[in-house]
């Protein structure tokens, strides 16, 4: 483990969160606050580069909560590239979930259950193995009569990622979202795609989502996305509250800040789930979101049934 320069890495957090934070007024009370605990000490009693990371993401996350912001600690070296922590970690992930489609079933009664997680990893990880992986099960669970997607363990994602699933679940190309960034003081818009390799699911079959008091960043974008446009119910508890994109600094060889550098702005609701979550339209315990939620999707099949069945016949 290399040796720790507590003064080096403090103070270039602090210039790091000045020149990138998305909020430039809290970015300051930011760097203030860690130069203050610094000449307090608090960080002299920290020996190793995990005690450190912990205590300085304590202060970080102090002044408005968000959980974005971290002095995270890598238990392995950080790699020289740019990123290079956060695709290292990636591709564990990737590796030990199935490229993070653990699960897909077919339940009784034409409803598909489809797990995303831990990550819904960007598209082009592992040489485009993440991206494939996405593309097969979203065509296996097409033509499902009804679909649950399931995000109860999911910890966030990549927003091309997300957008190329709700290019499956939507009829046509949709604003999703829009992210403000402090570098360059520039807005980007994020839209699903128009076409997508395969079958839809389309925009009019039920379509459940599952969240837990876990659910983080991506996975709640992709919950609020769909919940905001009216296309999807949301099913579970009120999600973790992350909304804010963000880009890792190495500072050591273990401890990476990782600083928000934007902030999200959703079309419909001229807001995001930074520090509130995801409300679910249904809440109930995470342990009993599936269940409920295959529930519904049977009873608006049925419903969907009788409809039908009641419409005139026209010549």
């Amino acid at each position: 483990m290399s040796a720790l320069d507590t003064d080096r890495i403090i103070t270039d957090t602090a210039k790091l969160i000045a020149e990138h934070y998305v909020f430039p007024e809290i970015a300051e009370q930011l760097s203030a606050l860690l130069a203050e605990r610094l000449a307090a000490g608090r960080y002299a009693a920290a020996g190793t580069a995990q005690e450190l990371g912990a205590l300085v993401t304590e202060d970080l996350q102090s002044v408005n909560g968000d959980r974005h912001l971290r002095l995270q600690f890598h238990a392995d070296e950080i790699p020289a590239e740019p990123g290079g922590a956060v695709l290292a970690e990636l591709t564990r992930e990737a590796d030990g979930s199935m490229n993070g489609v653990p699960l897909i079933q077919r339940l009784d009664g034409g409803v598909a259950l489809l797990e995303l997680a831990p990550i819904i990893f960007p598209m082009q990880l592992k040489d485009g193995a993440t991206g494939e992986t996405l593309r097969a099960a979203l065509n296996l669970v097409a033509s499902a009569e009804a679909l649950i997607i399931d995000l109860r363990r999911n910890r966030g994602g990549s927003p091309e990622s997300v957008a190329f699933v709700c290019g499956y679940l939507l009829d046509e190309s949709t604003h999703l979202n829009t992210n403000y960034l402090r570098d360059g003081d520039t807005y980007v818009q994020s839209w699903s795609l128009p076409y997508v390799p395969g079958a839809r699911f389309g925009g009019r079959k039920p379509l459940y989502i599952l969240t837990s008091g876990t659910s983080f960043s991506g996975a709640e974008e992709l919950a609020y996305d769909l919940q905001q446009l009216g296309r999807a119910v949301v099913v579970g508890e009120r999600s973790r509250g992350g909304a804010h994109p963000r880009e890792g600094y190495t500072v050591h060889p273990h401890l990476e800040a990782t600083i928000p550098t934007g902030r999200s702005i959703n079309p419909v609701s001229g807001t995001d789930w930074e520090g509130v979550g995801v409300q679910p339209d249904i809440e109930v315990p995470a342990a009993e979101a599936l269940e409920r939620a295959y529930r519904e999707a049977l009873a608006a099949l049925a419903e969907g049934r009788e409809a039908a069945q009641a419409a005139p016949v026209t010549a």
